[in-house]
């Protein structure tokens, strides 16, 4: 299980941390480079309940949900939600967010052994794989549409978004202070991938959406999802508008398999 001392602290001296940001213009930015058709939400764990339930216009769950499901409230609904261990089913969700316990139970992996695994070595070994937030610290969690500023900051943001949109959303992030950005795949329980390893990293983490996150969290067959700190949207913004006045634009034109390419690679990347 990958795990580290704590999660990113919840607004912590990161660039912009500190500062108040005009959310629905930085949405709206995104949104013109990208045209995403889901919206960017923020997720935040608190250490007490009442600091939660604290958050304007919150609402509590009424049934028994996974955590995909709570976050497609948010970013399919628009809603804002808060949820405790007791809101979720089963032992996976909550363990990811560190909100439950990663004991030797859980560890085995045992609930999954012989549906996704073909062992129990197998799925232990899977479930040692993910990123989770240490249990312990957190009894709570929140998600928000980030144009609300109600989780301002929020420790990490989500964004869904096809192949296309997100490649060049990770163009932007690259177009300066270039930096190599590699992730991993855990398969089934795949959130560890995104809002796990970003909680628990603080580093921009892409996800292939997996089986619950499709079946139970309203994913489409065509959405990835990354999910970063709020501090990386302005430079990844910043990247998007650099793009585009270079003419790499969303939607990304076909120029044709067969057509001669001279006259598009110059325009694309330069006199060849």
């Amino acid at each position: 299980m990958t795990q580290s001392p704590s999660p990113a602290e919840p607004g912590a001296d990161t660039p912009d941390a500190q500062d108040s940001t005009d959310w629905p213009a930085l949405i709206a930015d995104l949104n013109r480079y990208l045209r995403l058709r889901t919206t960017p939400i923020g997720m935040k764990l608190f250490e007490t309940v009442a600091e939660m339930a604290a958050i304007e216009r919150i609402r509590r769950p009424k049934a028994i949900h996974t955590a995909d499901q709570i976050v497609a409230q948010s970013c399919r609904l628009g809603w804002t939600l808060g949820i405790t261990a007791d809101d979720l089913i089963g032992s996976q969700c909550a363990a990811v967010l560190g909100l439950g316990p990663q004991d030797r139970t859980w560890r085995s992996g045992q609930h999954m052994a012989g549906i996704w695994f073909e062992g129990e070595s197998d799925a232990a070994a899977h479930q040692g794989a993910m990123d989770v937030v240490p249990h312990g610290r957190y009894q709570a969690m929140a998600v928000s549409p980030l144009v609300s500023g109600r989780l301002d900051p929020p420790d990490i943001c989500l964004i869904y978004a096809t192949p296309a949109q997100m490649i060049l959303f990770i163009n932007g992030l690259q177009w300066s202070g270039y930096k190599k950005l590699e992730w991993g795949c855990v398969g089934e329980s795949a959130c560890a991938d995104s809002w796990g390893r970003a909680l628990t990293t603080g580093a921009p983490s892409l996800s292939i959406p997996c089986f619950a996150e499709r079946r139970y969290g309203g994913v489409m067959e065509d959405e990835l999802l990354i999910a970063l700190p709020p501090h990386y949207l302005p430079k990844a913004i910043l990247g998007l508008a650099s793009l585009s006045a270079n003419g790499l634009r969303y939607p990304i034109p076909q120029y044709g398999i067969q057509a001669d390419a001279t006259a598009g690679l110059a325009a694309s990347y330069g006199d060849r």
